[in-house]
Parts: structure tokens; sequence; C-alpha cells
């Protein structure tokens, strides 16, 4: 299978960067990912620092067991984009929810952020993307939807937790795959030094929303504390994790209406889920006020 005519001229060059056999373009937009035969290759954003990438990518590479390894240490140039190279993993499966790997998921989050910080990191990107999504946000009109979920961003602090782990800085369930017949963590674009307490605010955030099953929340937390985990309290994780996942409930509230906007499409089930999150953020928050 090569790759299809409507794709851009440089997923073709990075199929033919990769290795021989089937070729699948798994994203194609202003991050481009393909994968040809065993190997994946990655455009990255572009304007990604390169310092800033070789160094997380010299981080995940002494990760083994933690995280998936590079093929290379150091990113190539190719057009006007990094290129890093990756051996091809199983990503869990989005149509079977109840088979998602989350007491994996949660000891492997637990061993990165017990992982001693040496050498320079970069700050890990969480924060820096809930303000992304924002000023994508400020570039659609969004709506009523829109104007709230601004709203709920005014009542985020405006100083968070300060750096103290090696953390992961976007983790979802995507971020997983299977490979040498174990879970391991992908994606070193957001790695480095912050709060640990972030990497567990999506999933904080799904079930504070209703997207995710109490069972599998507790699921993850248990397994992350049983792992040795200490980026939240066992006796009260949302002392730590409130703040983020407010963070994450109005950065995902934000790119739901921005793509809702774009596709021309009313909120989809999830996305009026995060919404409603975002009006409980800012009842929360007047009340707090009185």
């Amino acid at each position: 299978m090569g790759v299809p005519d409507e794709c851009s001229p440089l997923a073709r060059e990075l199929a033919a960067l990769g290795g021989s056999g089937p070729v699948t373009v798994i994203k194609d937009a202003r991050v481009v990912v393909v994968r040809a035969g065993d190997v994946v290759v990655k455009a990255h954003e572009p304007g990604t620092d390169p310092d800033e990438l070789n160094a997380r990518l010299k981080t995940a590479a002494r990760l083994g067991g933690i995280m998936l390894p590079p093929l290379r240490e150091a990113a190539e140039p190719v057009r006007d984009r990094l290129v890093t190279f990756w051996p091809a993993g199983r990503p869990v499966d989005p149509d079977d929810p109840d088979a998602a790997p989350w007491e994996e998921a949660g000891r492997l989050l637990a061993r990165l952020h017990a992982v001693p910080v040496t050498g320079h990191l970069p700050p890990a990107g969480g924060p820096a993307r809930v303000t992304a999504a924002l000023a994508r946000l400020d570039r659609v009109d969004g709506g009523v939807e829109g104007v709230l979920v601004r709203a709920a961003f005014a009542t985020l602090p405006r100083d968070p937790a300060p750096p103290r782990a090696l953390t992961h800085g976007d983790w979802h369930l995507g971020q997983l795959v299977r490979h040498a017949d174990q879970w391991t963590l992908i994606d070193v674009d957001d790695l480095g030094l912050g709060d640990p307490a972030w990497d567990l605010a999506r999933p904080a955030a799904w079930f504070a929303a209703g997207l995710l099953e109490p069972e599998a929340w507790t699921r993850f937390l248990t397994a992350y504390h049983d792992a040795g985990g200490e980026a939240v309290s066992r006796d009260d994780p949302w002392r730590e994790l409130d703040a983020p996942a407010r963070a994450l409930t109005v950065q995902l509230a934000a790119l739901g209406v921005v793509r809702a906007q774009e596709e021309g499409r009313p909120l989809d089930e999830a996305e009026e889920a995060l919404i409603s999150s975002c009006e409980r953020i800012l009842r929360v928050s007047a009340t707090t006020k009185k």
C-alpha cells in the first residue's frame, strides 16, 4: 500500500525515509506521522526547537521500558521540519474502551515520575498547551460556548505548581503503544520538567465530566499509587489534581469548540460534557469569591 494521492508531499517524503513494507499515513496536518513497514517517521510542528527536541530524544533513549526509545537520538531536518524515527508499535484500540490498559498506564507514569532528572531538560509542555488551545479559540467565533470557555480560563490559577519531576506533558491513552510485548509511553514533544499531576489531569478531567467510568478512573489511580506514584495524595488526590484538571477541561473544551467550528457541525456529546464542566468551574469560582 502506497501513500494516498490526497496526502501531502511531506507525507510522501517521510514514507520514503521509513522502512520497507506497507505505508500508513497516521497524521497529515501540522504534525505529519507516517508508518512505513516497521518504522514510524514523524515530522514535528514547524518552529520546533532542535536543542529542546534533541534533549527530549536523548532522555527517551535512556528510558527503555518506560518510553519507546527513538531509532535515532537526534532529529534530522527534512524540508523546513525536524524529523524523528521510531519503532512501530500497536496503539490502544479506540473501539474497545473496556480493554484500555489503565493499570499499565498508571504504573508507567509512576515510573516516569520517579526517574532522576539529570542534565538540561526543557519545561514540560502541559501549561503551554492550555494557552495554545485558547489562542486557537481566539481565531474563531466560538459563539456562546467560546465565551464560556474563555470565562472558565480566566478563573485558572496564574501561578502553576513548581516543576518537580520528569513529566510526559501531554498524556492520554493515545500516548501508549504495545511494542516488544509490553506497553510503553510515546511522544516526546512535551516531555520535560514539570508538575507530574498534569500527567493525570486529562483522565481526571474526563472523569469529572462523566466521560470516564469511575471504575476505570479508580483502576488507573490505584495502579499509579501502588507503583509508588507521588504526584497526588492517596487520601485526597484532588488536592493536587483540582487546578490541572480544570486547566485540561478548559483546553479540551476550547479545542472541541474550534473543531466544531472548523467542521461546520454542532458540538458532539463529549464536547457538550466538557462545556458543562466549564459551567461548573464558573459556578464554583463564583461561590468561592463570595
